[in-house]
């Protein structure tokens, strides 16, 4: 079974690279072309000329882009090449019923549909450890496991198409509270005149201690702020979070600040740093 990769991106890269390794990877393509043939020289491997080419030379697509109307822009020019059988599985990170409305394109096609939305950053990407979540058929989703190894440590199903993309925001509601807790808390370590470095160490070893901090926090009291997840990206699915939230009628209060704060970042022209950067909003 090959699979195509649409979408090289700093998420997409690292899976398509591991992918690759793994003798797996058919093709790829991305929208700008010119990241696709870097891919390309650096693995050999066939830049499709199209999305619906990619899909006619794959059994399974899979996707990761930025936004909903990319999603839907990509399954549209998927449509020429796929096939019955075939298996569209997307890994961006879109509203749960952008998910469903792919699917029900696909499905008039006789083609499966799972949305499988990753978690672990551009350094899970690149490990192989990457954790993810998938709503769709439970049946298609053990027919690819084989595809999955490569590029995950953990695969949950969640349910059907859409559950994926409800898991996924939880979590991002969970990073955007311990990116507000861990920046606002250095920010008092620093007024406080205590030592950055060692107090983050110190932390990290007890009950306060987080793959945020242990992956950002050096760097975020050192002001480089090089992305991993960008502002943007996430302030993209924090939009989504909310309008569930308000939709589920729970508080959003810290949801709200952490929009405010990566608005203010962006207003600044940050939006292309990594989310640690809200540390910025928290000096005096």
């Amino acid at each position: 079974m090959k699979i195509g990769v649409i979408g090289l991106g700093a998420m997409g890269w690292g899976m398509a690279m591991n992918l690759h390794r793994a003798n797996l990877l058919e093709a790829v393509w991305n929208r700008t072309i010119s990241r696709a043939h870097a891919f390309e020289a650096q693995s050999g491997v066939v830049v499709a000329s199209d999305p619906a080419t990619l899909a006619a030379r794959c059994e399974v697509i899979l996707t990761c882009v930025s936004e909903d109307k990319d999603l839907f822009e990509v399954v549209d020019k998927l449509l020429a090449g796929l096939a019955p059988g075939k298996v569209v599985m997307d890994c961006s990170t879109v509203d749960p019923q952008t998910a469903v409305c792919c699917a029900e394109r696909l499905a008039n096609k006789q083609v499966a549909f799972l949305d499988a939305p990753v978690t672990g950053g551009v350094e899970g990407a690149q490990k192989g450890t990457l954790s993810m979540m998938i709503g769709g058929d439970a049946r298609v989703l053990e027919r690819i496991m084989p595809l999955l190894k490569p590029i995950t440590a953990h695969v949950t199903h969640m349910g059907p198409v859409g559950s994926g993309q409800k898991a996924k925001a939880v979590n991002q509601v969970m990073v955007a509270g311990i990116n507000q807790a861990v920046t606002q808390a250095l920010a008092l370590g620093q007024s406080l005149d205590l030592p950055l470095t060692k107090l983050i160490g110190a932390i990290a070893g007890g009950a306060a201690g987080n793959w945020f901090l242990d992956h950002r926090g050096l760097s975020m009291v050192e002001n480089q702020f090089t992305a991993g997840f960008k502002v943007a990206h996430h302030l993209k699915d924090l939009r989504i979070c909310r309008a569930l939230t308000t939709e589920a009628g729970l508080e959003d209060t810290f949801l709200e600040a952490t929009t405010a704060g990566y608005e203010t970042l962006i207003e600044e022209g940050f939006g292309g740093e990594d989310i640690s950067a809200l540390y910025r909003t928290k000096l005096k």
